[in-house]
């Protein structure tokens, strides 16, 4: 019998198969706890991190919904101080729906094209 991870795990397998961060469109992925949400832009070309947010720099009391569309904000904006303007979007094996899409959102509203 599978788990939830075991499941997670072998669908986020399946996605990163298929893609990769480059210089030109780096890869946008996020993580979420149980009560925190993080967020990183990353290169897999030469594997490193550009830019990332995560709910624990916020700080403040709020719905888990609106901590994903804060950090989906800030991630745009630490992306875009960094020079990426377009993503491919890793959603890592999570549903999309939730406080996933919220981020996604967020982050395209941000100014980020994915």
């Amino acid at each position: 019998m599978t788990t939830k991870t075991d499941r997670r795990n072998k669908i986020k397998l399946d996605v990163r198969s298929k893609i990769q961060g480059t210089t030109e469109r780096p890869r946008l992925t996020v993580f979420r706890s149980n009560k925190q949400i993080y967020a990183q832009v990353i290169d897999d070309l030469t594997g490193k991190t550009l830019a990332s947010a995560s709910s624990l720099k916020i700080g403040d009391k709020a719905p888990k919904k609106e901590m994903a569309a804060k950090v989906g904000e800030l991630v745009a904006k630490a992306a875009q101080e960094a020079g990426v303007t377009s993503v491919v979007f890793d959603r890592n094996g999570y549903l999309y729906h939730g406080r996933v899409k919220e981020m996604a959102d967020a982050a395209r509203k941000g100014g980020l094209k994915f």
